[in-house]
């Protein structure tokens, strides 16, 4: 079952069972979802279902770091709800170590050398990645790499 399919069982789950939160994440990922899906003109792939879903994650990240700085408790648990929420519908995420070897793997492909290539080596690697490792680990793998090179 693919990860659209699933999130709309779930909404279904979550209206039958009265679980709020559950219920008001899946609908404001799928309104994302379908969004994309008419800005595209047709329906979307599994990974950029899977980006949709990160790019929520990480909207709900930035969320806490605004509640924390508001000193909002409420909008902190509320945010890490959510997150806990959407991270479910999402593949195990690769551990950091892993990235930096598949990281070491795409700078050797494109042949890169400084930091100023890693538009090229972010290329390679992040449909490896997608759904799997947030864009700013990524991001953060091969600057270390390229760095040390």
């Amino acid at each position: 079952m693919d990860t659209k399919t699933s999130l709309e069982a779930s909404l279904k789950d979550a209206m039958r069972s009265g679980d709020d939160v559950r219920k008001r994440t899946i609908r404001m990922a799928l309104a994302s979802i379908r969004l994309a899906e008419v800005e595209k003109g047709g329906p979307l792939d599994e990974p950029a279902v899977l980006s949709i879903l990160q790019k929520e994650i990480k909207g709900r990240r930035e969320t806490i770091q605004d509640a924390q700085r508001a000193v909002r408790p409420d909008l902190i648990a509320a945010a890490e709800a959510e997150i806990r929420v959407l991270e479910s519908y999402l593949p195990q995420q690769l551990p950091f170590e892993e990235l930096k070897k598949m990281a070491q793997e795409a700078v050797s492909e494109a042949g890169a050398k400084t930091p100023a290539d890693m538009g090229k080596v972010m290329k390679i690697l992040m449909p490896r990645v997608q759904g799997r490792a947030p864009g700013d680990q990524v991001s953060l793998a091969v600057r270390q790499i390229l760095q040390n090179s």
